[in-house]
């Protein structure tokens, strides 16, 4: 991907929604942990962009040239990473869990707690601190190799340098909720490959002139073409951070769902026992789709979506009512 140009295409974006949306979704269909490493990739070299100052840009271009690899790891156990300040210097101390290619990237933007309670952007180099990592209870049905394990930052020193912005950026709003939308073209990637390899068995074992099997699958398709439309239109809207972007991506998370699990099932019921093999193409996207659905809290953003709703229109002017 680097070699491709894909690892530092998007720091900015200029304007290139639509290529971006063509990429996460052409990863995401080829495997599901490579897609999820390079949305975080590319959320975190845009974060940095965003917030970072002219010499953090700087080592940013300089860093993507090199095919270096980021990510961003915000979940944590209590009582959390914090930032401690001692006799003029500063290190890291906590950890961070569910981390996305622990012991496997180069730069990792964290957040952490300063001493008035504020969250602030770090970036620290990790790379070659394998040891630090510990992948050993990522143990899932799905999303294997994303390894996404516990880091240890305790000891780790942080120079002025490493500081990204201000507190409080990385939960900035609308970018913070609506950024979500590059997980979702990530997943219809996979939907899409999934409704692919149904097409194929369809075609190939003739299944497709049984009407029961094409109502199925049209079904698959109609689903999955929509919420394609969905997730090109809550690009859009994040990118210019519009003011109904995070309703509409909020919705687009649920649309996508929705896709996902009626094309899941109905290869599972056109394909058969052969679809959940472990060599079977449907079994892997399968596995790693009915995880990556899960995160975070889709039935919170199906409620925050329905009540922005009826609060008002989310349509932008196209309005309809």
């Amino acid at each position: 991907m680097h070699a491709a140009g894909a690892t530092s295409a998007f720091v900015e974006m200029d304007g290139r929604a639509d290529a971006l949306v063509d990429v996460l979704r052409a990863v995401g269909g080829a495997d599901l942990s490579l897609g999820r490493v390079y949305e975080g990739h590319v959320n975190a070299v845009q974060l940095v962009a965003t917030y970072g100052d002219d010499a953090q840009r700087a080592t940013l271009a300089s860093d993507v040239a090199a095919g270096r690899i980021f990510g961003v790891w915000n979940t944590e156990p209590s009582p959390g990473l914090t930032l401690q300040d001692s006799d003029g210097s500063r290190t890291l101390d906590g950890v961070k869990s569910f981390a996305t290619g622990a012991g496997y990237l180069d730069r990792i933007l964290v957040t952490a707690r300063d001493g008035d309670g504020g969250k602030q952007l770090v970036l620290v180099d990790i790379a070659g601190q394998a040891a630090r990592a510990d992948n050993s209870a990522w143990q899932v049905r799905g999303m294997r190799g994303t390894q996404s394990g516990v880091f240890d930052f305790s000891g780790m020193p942080i120079g002025a340098a490493e500081t990204i912005g201000a507190p409080g950026d990385y939960e900035r709003e609308p970018r913070f909720s609506a950024g979500a939308w590059r997980f979702t073209a990530v997943q219809l990637g996979a939907v899409e490959a999934l409704v692919r390899h149904l097409r194929d068995h369809l075609v190939q074992t003739g299944k497709g002139t049984d009407p029961i099997q094409r109502l199925r699958f049209g079904a698959c398709v109609s689903a999955t073409r929509s919420a394609g439309l969905w997730v090109r239109q809550a690009a859009h809207a994040a990118e210019r951070q519009a003011d109904d972007a995070i309703p509409l991506v909020l919705m687009t998370r649920g649309i996508v769902e929705e896709a996902g699990l009626q094309v899941m099932e109905a290869a599972a019921r056109t394909v058969g026992t052969a679809s959940f093999f472990a060599a079977s193409r449907i079994d892997r996207i399968t596995r790693d789709l009915g995880l990556y659905l899960r995160q975070p809290v889709p039935d919170q953003a199906r409620d925050r979506a329905a009540a922005a709703w009826l609060e008002a229109d989310h349509w932008g002017e196209d309005r309809w009512w």
